[in-house]
């Protein structure tokens, strides 16, 4: 895809482009985080940045395109995977960062914020899906690791696995408002792992 041809949001430019890229995805982040989707504004975004509406306008063109570049920046920006040995030691990493994630003054409130718009509008929800397919695909070599080692049944659905795990934390604090805390991480890893042990993620076929 040539950069005439591709989407407002997709190009990953350098130099200075590149710094305004990153102020203005740092403002999206804050505005969504301090007040919602509902409230992002270009114009204010560009405010905030410091940079021309002009710009903004021009380079991203919609809420929903800053929205789909700032969830593909974070995806890129994501922590890598735990490497402990153990399935159970590498999912209860994975649990400990998406509760760390969640539990953040800034993080916390930006993902709920995304997660709301993307229940009414496709564009936000098909970013947010490839963010999370990117964070699943990232982690699920944990799973493999863990059926070739033996402690996990052959045809363990790797994906399946490290969604259980987020999944129940995620859960809480959409419906309830509950941040995570230390034990839910452990429990939601530990319940994944024996629910995938007992062969509940098995793939028939």
């Amino acid at each position: 895809m040539s950069a005439e041809s591709a989407e407002p949001g997709t190009v990953r430019p350098g130099g200075r482009t590149a710094r305004v890229r990153a102020a203005v995805l740092r403002a999206a982040g804050d505005v969504l985080a301090e007040e919602g989707f509902a409230h992002l504004d270009l114009a204010d975004v560009a405010r905030r940045a410091e940079v021309g509406k002009t710009t903004v306008y021009r380079r991203w063109g919609s809420v929903t395109a800053l929205v789909a570049d700032l969830l593909g920046d974070m995806a890129e920006q994501s922590l890598p995977r735990a490497d402990t040995g153990s399935v159970l030691g590498d999912l209860r990493a994975n649990a400990d960062l998406v509760r760390r994630t969640l539990a953040d003054p800034r993080q916390g409130p930006l993902f709920r914020a995304v997660i709301a718009a993307g229940a009414c509008d496709a564009r936000t929800a098909g970013a947010l899906r490839r963010f999370y397919e990117v964070r699943v695909a990232e982690w699920a070599p944990c799973v493999e690791q863990g059926v070739s080692r033996g402690e996990l049944p052959v045809g363990t659905d790797a994906g399946a696995v490290v969604r259980a795990v987020s999944a129940p934390l995620y859960y809480g604090l959409l419906t309830g408002g509950v941040v995570p805390s230390a034990a839910d991480a452990e429990r939601a890893a530990g319940a994944a792992v024996a629910a995938a042990a007992a062969g509940a993620f098995v793939v028939a076929g």
